[in-house]
């Protein structure tokens, strides 16, 4: 699985003009499936997000993880992350795994968070969405399990 992770001041996801999910000081995560990804992946993933340090501390130094904090979590849906693009001038998507495997792994990952984090908002999977965030920063990472 992949988490294109973005430190966020605030951060909304918006379906049909209603906004589904939204934050305050946190994380914005893309989301990607892959094929070969599974639900050990996925918690994988999950402890790396809420554990990886990308707040400041006292020093201005990376240190404080979004537990530390106590920020929100935004979790969002993009097969394009499992693009392929290394040749040619259009992505394939045949790395991506398939939409019912992709959507069981995202839920599951979304089902996961919600016990382990207090403050999770996400966008909607195979919807047309418009992401909107401060990034702050910028402070962006790409996480991969």
């Amino acid at each position: 699985m992949i988490g294109l992770l973005q430190r966020v001041n605030a951060a909304q996801v918006m379906v049909a003009g209603e906004t589904i999910g939204a934050i305050e000081r946190g994380l914005l995560v893309l989301i990607g499936v892959q094929r070969g990804d599974n639900t050990a992946r996925a918690e994988r993933l999950l402890e790396r997000l809420l554990g990886y340090r990308v707040f400041p501390d006292a020093q201005d130094r990376m240190n404080l993880s979004l537990r530390d904090i106590g920020g929100g979590l935004l979790l969002v849906p993009q097969f394009t992350l499992a693009a392929n693009t290394t040749q040619g001038t259009r992505a394939s998507f045949t790395s991506a795994a398939p939409p019912d495997e992709g959507r069981r792994l995202f839920d599951h990952l979304i089902e996961l968070a919600r016990i382990a984090h207090p403050f999770v908002a996400t966008g909607q999977f195979g919807a047309d969405m418009q992401v909107s965030l401060i990034n702050d920063g910028p402070v962006t990472f790409w996480l991969e399990t």
